[in-house]
């Protein structure tokens, strides 16, 4: 996922001024970058996306420095618990836009420079919109939609896979023509088949 740009881990030493965090993140790590308010490169490094790697990463970026500002990709998705988790401890962040795909192309994905260029966003003032908290009504409503759109899913998957036993399992008999029925055939098929079993458990 990440190449070899990673510098090693910068030693910690005693804050001498502000810095800048960059984060680039990705499903399973982050690669964070560390710039000077200059935007001298001072460190990057990767870090499991837990919440254990989230302490890690403030730990080892405020070792290089006092991070009031963090630029981060993908607030909403992949970044949003480590959004949540700096703005915990006082750290302003700030939503970065994801490099254009026809950039990333032409120059080649690198997790590192995304990284450096989210804080450089953040320091050039192109990054503006802070990061929400993901604790407020609308985050509840977000997650009741994703919780919904996947119970949906999960349903129909569900019912497909039934349908599918029962055309296999009785190609030519009541199964296997509701199964090819569709929804509205298969679901009275089995509230039947049901019923049935449980008269049978009852006698």
């Amino acid at each position: 996922m990440t190449d070899s740009s990673l510098t090693p881990r910068t030693r910690r030493r005693r804050p001498t001024g502000e810095v800048v965090l960059g984060v680039d993140t990705h499903r399973d790590a982050r690669v964070a970058a560390v710039l000077s308010l200059v935007g001298a490169v001072i460190g990057t490094e990767e870090f499991p996306a837990t919440a254990a790697g989230f302490r890690e990463l403030l730990q080892w970026a405020s070792g290089l420095g006092m991070v009031r500002r963090a630029g981060l990709e993908g607030t909403g998705s992949f970044g949003a618990a480590l959004s949540r988790y700096l703005l915990a401890q006082g750290v302003e962040v700030l939503d970065v836009n994801r490099p254009d795909r026809t950039d990333r192309r032409q120059r080649g994905k690198s997790d590192p420079l995304d990284a450096q260029n989210a804080a450089r966003a953040v320091l050039s003032g192109r990054a503006r919109a802070r990061a929400k908290s993901g604790d407020g009504p609308v985050q509840i409503a977000r997650m009741y939609k994703l919780t919904k759109g996947s119970a949906v899913k999960a349903r129909t998957q569900a019912i497909n896979q039934l349908k599918a036993v029962l055309v296999s399992a009785d190609p030519d008999g009541p199964a296997g023509r509701a199964g090819r029925a569709g929804q509205p055939g298969t679901l009275p098929y089995l509230r039947t088949v049901r019923r049935r079993q449980q008269e049978r458990r009852g006698r």
